[in-house]
């Protein structure tokens, strides 16, 4: 096949040099390429046939056929008509007639293929300036076609009577539109429009969402509008409609910078002709390389607004802190202020801290001469209550230590820490210290030499049975008797509670914090084992105990830790593949080896099916041992109160579908806690999301909560929400 090149220099203007970035020129030629060319002079008619290509500036048309009429600058496209435009869109059409540098003009049985997997169709369209597309009979969806059917409706679509494409401002008009689902029409909308699939960020209406809130909301739409204020900022302010408590705006912006970001988010309500609202608000900025500050800042009017508008999740307070914060090498500082609101009924805001500031610094060293390394601990804060403990605090704790091994394989570190603390506090008789002074002043510090002994020993068993390791693990620390905190001058801010499991069998103080800080002479034991198996199947398993030379009276009888003995903890794991799991820990009585803590997780099954179960029982329920003055009878009865609780899980994943399930039930109440349970379907173009919650404890006398919600999401369209509470 003959293959001509012709370029209309004859017929147009002689095209220009172009430059790096050329600019779209009305001036520019027209080039064909095609297997045949014919040029009727007396009628100023060019025809191209035969895999036809032409091209003017960075639009391109391909048909098999096309006719140039040099007088009116209208060319004629037939056969399989594709055009190119500048930015990436393809339209393909049976028949075109185009003008003005293919700007303008009329198409047949049009269609285009957008980003993100978009097809538009219309019967008919006309072009105006290459940026308006005005369509007749036009259907829209980003959904794959059937491979076997494609004239098989797909998963949905968007059909309207007119409809208006504007390229330049990227957005799709529709009128009289209906949204099918295989289909079948199930929403019809006199007015519909949506960024183009290729916009990422587009101002305009959202789609609303509407529910039923039967116990604080009735039912309520929201209508949400969002604003695009320049390439790093947008807004998006929403009105919800309520039938039983009222109508709130809620606005939210969000600010990117170079070095950080903002994030706000209010609302004012009008709640049962009460005037509501709450603030949230989040900035983090990188000040250079080393430093950076931010700010989180949370609070509301009251908590029933919270829990009625579902401001924030089912939480007993709001957090804020403002900080500044650097990073080292082996390095990090932090300075922040904080401060709380209550959301319970149970606990006053007044009663809640004000952290004003509080300071931390922490270094670890590089190896020194001696092969050790050193390690520094050092704070400050400033706690202030209306009703209760007021607390000044600066902190101090150095260590060195030096790993070391034996002639045999043994293990060894030595350890040196000083932990030192001084206070001033006010108000001591009130929570959370209830000292019989009003105010003290004090110091302690706590020096502590420590040497830990490991000797792993391990065994090959054999072709198909793995190794073994089993390794005895001993840590002597030796610190003077400590202080008697029942003394009540030293206030306790950080250490309000004793955790002693596996985890914290070889810490050199099982509280949490400096303000509690154990001290005498004491032996921590322990054998752990491992079986590791070719296949890479593992069982793990650790148990041990403490020993004191003299008990510590500032150990409760209910933390395994009060007498010279201590309660039995152990942990095991058992990791045979992927397909399972299992994860226990345990604490025992010593003498009568009955039960005090148990936790059991555990996980079978593939992506298809996934179940999982938990247990957990605790002798003590220490979360409210200070809601009320400790060792009186309301908080030791709380503190003595069992908890029993178990838990199901399951997970599956098939493809396109997801769904994920859990309860949780209170074993001792016999009562359930929560349940959770969820499913989505997601491809190409459509993501159905539905989720069911529900909550039995109580929050402000609520006497719990429910929740159903549906999310139906048309990729590159929006969102439609159905919630039922």
């Amino acid at each position: 096949m003959r293959r001509w090149m012709l370029a209309l220099l004859a017929l147009l203007a002689t095209a220009q040099a172009a430059d790096a970035q050329p600019k779209p020129d009305s001036r520019a030629p027209v080039t064909f390429t095609a297997d045949d060319v014919q040029y009727d002079r007396d009628a100023a008619i060019v025809t191209a046939t035969g895999h036809v290509e032409a091209w003017q500036n960075d639009r391109l048309l391909r048909a098999d056929k096309i006719v140039f009429n040099r007088d009116t600058g209208v060319a004629a496209a037939t056969g399989n008509v594709v055009l190119q435009e500048p930015d990436g869109q393809v339209m393909f059409s049976d028949y075109a007639e185009l003008t003005q540098e293919m700007k303008d003009g009329v198409l047949s049985g049009m269609r285009a293929l957008l980003a993100q997997n978009g097809r538009l169709a219309a019967n008919g369209a006309r072009r105006t300036g290459g940026a308006i597309n005005e369509l007749t009979r036009a259907i829209y969806t980003t959904c794959n076609l059937c491979a076997k059917d494609p004239t098989k409706a797909p998963l949905w679509d968007i059909r309207a009577r007119e409809a208006v494409q504007d390229t330049e401002h990227k957005r799709i008009e529709y009128r009289d539109a209906v949204i099918d689902i295989y289909g079948v029409p199930v929403l019809y909308l006199p007015y519909l429009t949506h960024p183009d699939p290729s916009q990422k960020r587009s101002s305009g209406l959202l789609v609303p969402s509407f529910g039923l809130g039967a116990r604080h909301l009735g039912a309520f739409a929201i209508i949400p509008y969002y604003f695009v204020l320049d390439e790093s900022s947008d807004v998006t302010a929403s009105a919800v409609l309520t039938g039983a408590a009222g109508q709130a705006i809620d606005v939210g912006y969000r600010k990117r910078f170079n070095f950080g970001s903002v994030k706000i988010d209010g609302s004012i309500a009008d709640e049962h002709q009460d005037v509501n609202g709450h603030v949230f608000a989040r900035g983090d900025f990188a000040l250079n390389e080393i430093w950076r500050a931010g700010f989180d800042i949370n609070r509301a009017s009251n908590a029933t607004y919270v829990r009625d508008f579902r401001i924030a999740p089912a939480v007993s307070n709001l957090g804020s802190t403002v900080y500044l914060e650097g990073f080292g090498q082996g390095s990090y500082a932090r300075t922040d202020a904080r401060f709380y609101q209550s959301l319970t009924t149970m606990t006053a805001t007044n009663r809640l801290p004000f952290v004003l500031p509080r300071s931390q610094y922490s270094y670890f060293g590089q190896p020194d001469a001696w092969g050790g390394r050193t390690t520094l601990d050092a704070g400050a804060f400033n706690v202030v209550r209306d009703a209760g403990t007021s607390t000044q605090r600066a902190n101090l704790s150095l260590g060195w230590s030096r790993p070391f091994r034996g002639p045999i394989g043994d293990i060894y570190v030595a350890s040196l820490n000083v932990d030192s603390a001084a206070y001033l506090a006010h108000g001591q008789q009130r929570i959370p210290t209830y000292s019989p002074l009003t105010a003290a002043s004090a110091t302690q510090a706590m020096p502590t030499a420590s040497l830990e002994a490991r000797l792993p020993l391990q065994r090959d068993l054999g072709p198909g049975w793995g190794t073994q390791i089993v390794e005895p693990i001993v840590k002597l620390m030796a610190s003077p008797r400590g202080s008697s905190y029942r003394a009540g001058r030293i206030p306790n801010e950080d250490s309000l509670d004793v955790d002693f499991t596996d985890t914290t069998l070889f810490a050199r103080n099982r509280s949490q914090g400096v303000d509690r800080l154990e001290g005498g002479v004491r032996l921590a034991a322990a054998l752990h084992a491992t079986w590791t198996l070719p296949q890479g199947a593992q069982f793990d398993g650790l148990i041990g105990q403490s020993y004191r030379a003299r008990r510590d009276p500032y150990f409760s009888t209910q933390s395994g830790l009060q007498g010279t003995v201590s309660d039995i903890v152990a942990r095991q794991t058992f990791t045979p593949g992927p397909y399972f799991d299992l994860n226990l820990r345990e604490r025992f009585d010593h003498r009568s080896l009955r039960t005090r803590f148990a936790e059991a997780t555990g996980s079978a099954g593939v992506e298809l099916l996934r179940l999982g179960a938990g247990y957990l029982y605790s002798n003590t329920t220490p979360y409210s041992f200070y809601d009320d003055t400790p060792n009186s009878a309301t908080a030791l009865a709380a503190l003595k109160t069992p908890r029993h609780e178990v838990s199901l899980n399951a997970s599956s994943k098939f493809g396109v579908w997801r769904a994920a399930a859990a309860i949780r039930r209170d074993v001792r109440t016999n009562k359930f806690v929560g349940i959770d349970a969820g499913g989505t379907y997601e491809d190409e173009c459509f993501i159905f999301d539905v989720h069911y919650y529900r909550r039995y404890t109580s929050i402000l006398s609520d006497r719990g909560d429910s929740g159903l919600l549906f999310n139906v999401t048309l990729k590159t369209v929006g969102e439609f929400g159905f919630h039922a509470n």
